[in-house]
């Protein structure tokens, strides 16, 4: 059982581009209904690459921001539960004590572990420092999204509570650290993207990536984008 916070936002403006973002949350004090696309009343600007039903829900181990806080000073006091745009805040969770398909269950609805967070370009913007989403995609530092099994309504003292483990799937550090590497082994890769419960998405890369290193021998040139840049940087 997990404590949490609970945060929603409406879309607003970066402060340097002008660009819309959800990113900005506060925190929520009374019941929210969640649903199969998230909480009602949250929302989310670029929808290409947040939001939808297996992004419905974003959890960011409060215990990270510490973490960034002694990396990025000049941001320190900035960085707060819901800061980093997320909807469920915990002290007691993170990648290493989750695993990929993990159903929970938080007050009226279920939920599904299904992919790790790709964080944003618009996270140096909304903090004002370079490399900072960068960082917190080369740590591992990322969090993680449910898809919502079973819709209900959920208060801020609701607990975070397990209801179905999934045993034989990694951990969402040891997914990631795959993921990462710069020429996983293939087995482990296609094991990877045959895990239950995997967003789709998410499935589709990392098949994608299997298939590449089995025309090319397992060699790899480079390896996939760790985080979303700048649309103009593509």
């Amino acid at each position: 059982m997990a404590n949490i916070s609970l945060f929603i936002g409406s879309i607003a403006a970066l402060p340097d581009s002008g660009r819309p973002t959800g990113i900005y949350k506060h925190p929520v004090e009374g019941p929210l209904n969640l649903g199969p696309e998230g909480f009602n009343g949250d929302q989310q600007a670029d929808r290409r690459v947040h939001g939808g039903p297996e992004k419905a829900v974003h959890l960011y181990p409060a215990a990270h921001y510490a973490h960034l806080a002694r990396q990025f000073p000049q941001a320190a006091a900035q960085l707060q539960p819901g800061s980093l745009g997320e909807n469920i805040s915990s002290p007691e969770l993170d990648e290493t004590l989750i695993r990929v398909g993990d159903i929970f269950r938080l007050g009226g609805a279920r939920l599904q572990v299904c992919q790790p967070r790709s964080p944003c370009w618009k996270i140096d913007e909304r903090f004002g420092v370079d490399g900072m989403a960068g960082y917190i995609a080369e740590h591992r530092l990322t969090g993680w999204y449910f898809r919502v099994l079973q819709p209900g309504s959920v208060t801020p003292n609701d607990p975070l509570e397990i209801d179905q483990i999934a045993e034989n799937s990694p951990t969402l550090a040891a997914a990631l650290a795959l993921w990462q590497t710069h020429r996983p082994p293939l087995q482990a890769l296609k094991a990877l993207a045959a895990t239950p419960g995997i967003a789709s998405s998410w499935q589709s890369k990392i098949n994608e990536r299997a298939a590449w290193l089995e025309r090319h021998g397992g060699q790899e040139s480079t390896s996939p984008p760790a985080f979303h840049v700048k649309p103009e940087a593509r």
